[in-house]
């Protein structure tokens, strides 16, 4: 031990990353003395070149993001009917369009009501996209009560149109959402009250909310809003120049088409 202490000592870290191959340092537990020796090494070596700090962040969020993209693409590859093409799912914009955008939002996210416009201007100006809505109640309760309304007004609007208008509203008001607001926001768009109330805790309902809660899970989403598109997942509301690049990306394989 002590020879590969002082090969540290004499100026190189990387000999305190190689030290359990100095045996028999390896299957040792370092005293008092000598873990105190070594953390003052580390230390004086790391002021000496503070540069190596931001080395070992970059190699982090390089591994990181490795790790999350092959996570992502298994995520991909498992659930890809239930992300693209779920019955439970709201389908807006071109059916049948060439690239298709699943957003998971929260109707008491901030960010999430900053992206409905970037939402509504890749739908008016995108006629082959088609835009896919995820419930995904991660705010509190009043999130998953607004959940559960929009849900049920899911089942009672096939074409998604009634359904969008619903959205717009209730994302674009002022206030928490909950319950009682989404109700006032479905009566007022025209939907189907009574139908609406026995939906809501029914067993389709239910299933839709777990469905989207297992596929964020599976893709690893820990907040809204999030986004796949293509082959790609995106986390947080990047904004409409990145979300049509990335739209652009999945459809001619460039930024711009």
């Amino acid at each position: 031990m002590q020879s590969c202490i002082r090969a540290i000592a004499a100026g190189s870290l990387a000999a305190l990353l190689a030290a359990p191959l100095c045996a028999p340092a390896h299957a040792q537990s370092f005293s008092s003395e000598q873990r105190g020796e070594i953390e003052g090494i580390i230390k004086d070596y790391l002021m000496s070149h503070p540069e190596l700090l931001q080395d070992v962040l970059a190699e982090l969020e390089k591994r990181q993001s490795a790790a999350d993209a092959e996570k992502h693409g298994a995520a991909l590859k498992e659930y890809s009917a239930a992300i693209f093409s779920s019955p439970r799912q709201v389908t807006l914009g071109n059916a049948e369009g060439d690239v298709t955008l699943v957003e998971f939002f929260d109707y008491n996210c901030g960010y999430c009501k900053r992206a409905m416009n970037d939402m509504m201007e890749l739908l008016n100006s995108d006629p082959k996209l088609r835009f896919v809505l995820k419930e995904f109640p991660v705010l509190g309760d009043g999130s998953v009560q607004a959940a559960h309304v929009a849900a049920a007004a899911r089942m009672q609007d096939k074409t998604g149109k009634k359904y969008l208008e619903f959205h717009v509203k209730l994302l674009s008001g002022r206030g928490p959402a909950d319950k009682a607001r989404a109700l006032a926001v479905a009566k007022e768009v025209g939907f189907d009250m009574a139908r609406i109330e026995k939906d809501m805790s029914g067993p389709e309902v239910k299933a839709q909310l777990e469905e989207s809660f297992k596929l964020a899970e599976a893709l690893g989403l820990n907040g809204t809003p999030s986004y796949v598109v293509g082959s790609e997942v995106v986390i947080g509301a990047v904004g409409l120049s990145a979300l049509r690049e990335k739209v652009n990306t999945a459809r001619c394989g460039k930024t711009t088409c």
